[in-house]
């Protein structure tokens, strides 16, 4: 008997254009159809977005097919404070199975747990002021959880670490970083991002300021890098612009939110070239000349002109071949003394 086997190679899609799903595109605000500087977000079982709506200080659940959120964690009005009922600037929010809130507050320096259905937070994390010992954040950003152990990690932007807090513990401890900013491979430069990744046992980290995604596993000493190139700020397939946030899905396939460049950037397992899949990227201004865009979709172009005193050397067009780029490259406006002083 003879067998056949298949292998399958999943195609991943996406539509070129997204849907608005939560807040109104065009305007900001704090009423209850309305977002302001939306940061981070989880989505529960059902598939009910928490949103954390960083500058109206609150937590915002949105249902499917709903044109307004409600307030499940700090003030609806968007009133700012330190008291248990209060947030200052949620940078990050997750969400466990029984719909409990995790909220890094990150002014307020703590991690905040909202049980289902609370008016106020418990402070599981932190002391709510500044600092740098291990009981202490300097604006805690995103968070990640081992659903296993139900050890939280949080992303210590301004301490340039991330820290593990296991359950009911009041000190954390240093999962990797502390030794100020930097791209050696034991250092982190304002983390944001961190997501745990139970498979491997491991923490990806999206380090805002070093341009690049990292991998650290929990029983190793220093990170391995897995997407962009530390302190190189780029918009190629291979680089990364102010990283925010990273995930993966169930394939191994990684998601990148490329703050800088507007776009979200897709690395299929085990690769460092991404692709964009969301969002796009401005073309590149040239120095003594102005350009047009016409679109930023699939067949749309540029069209670049220098100022009156210069010359243009190359092509005065570029054209959007594929998603968030631009080809060929730009042209040079080259100063020519002819232009006004020669006939």
């Amino acid at each position: 008997m003879n067998f056949i086997f298949l292998v399958l190679t999943p195609l991943l899609r996406w539509n070129s254009t997204g849907l608005t799903v939560a807040g109104i595109g065009s305007s900001s605000g704090s009423t209850s159809d309305k977002l302001n500087t939306p940061i981070d977000l989880a989505v529960d079982f059902s598939n009910t977005l928490y949103i954390a709506d960083f500058n109206n200080n609150r937590i915002q659940r949105w249902l499917i097919g709903a044109s307004t959120g409600t307030t499940v964690a700090g003030q609806a009005n968007g009133t700012s404070g330190i008291g248990a009922a209060y947030l200052s600037a949620p940078a990050g929010v997750i969400i466990d199975s029984n719909n409990n809130i995790y909220v890094s507050d990150s002014i307020n320096a703590r991690i905040q747990q909202w049980t289902n259905g609370a008016t106020s937070g418990t402070q599981i994390a932190g002391t709510g002021s500044s600092g740098f010992a291990y009981n202490q954040f300097h604006t805690p950003y995103f968070i990640s959880r081992d659903t296993n152990t139900n050890t939280l990690y949080i992303a210590d932007y301004n301490n340039n670490r991330v820290m593990s807090y296991a359950p009911g513990v009041s000190n954390g401890t240093l999962a990797i970083g502390g030794q100020g900013p930097g791209t050696n491979s034991t250092q982190l430069y304002y983390p944001v991002g961190v997501y745990f990744d139970s498979a491997s046992n491991s923490l990806l980290i999206a380090n805002y300021g070093g341009q690049h995604i990292v991998r650290w596993t929990l029983s190793d000493r220093s990170w391995t890098l897995v997407a962009g190139s530390p302190g190189m700020v780029g918009s190629s397939s291979t680089r990364l612009s102010y990283p925010t946030g990273v995930t993966l899905d169930p394939m191994g396939n990684m998601y990148v939110a490329d703050t800088g460049n507007h776009r979200i950037q897709l690395f299929l397992a085990g690769q460092t070239n991404g692709t964009t899949i969301a969002g796009y990227m401005e073309p590149t201004s040239i120095h003594g000349g102005i350009y047009h865009v016409s679109d930023y979709e699939v067949g749309s172009f540029v069209e670049y002109k220098c100022n009156y005193a210069d010359e243009m050397i190359g092509t005065n067009r570029i054209f959007c071949m594929v998603p968030s780029e631009w080809y060929p490259l730009p042209p040079i406006c080259r100063y020519n003394q002819c232009t006004s002083d020669c006939e």
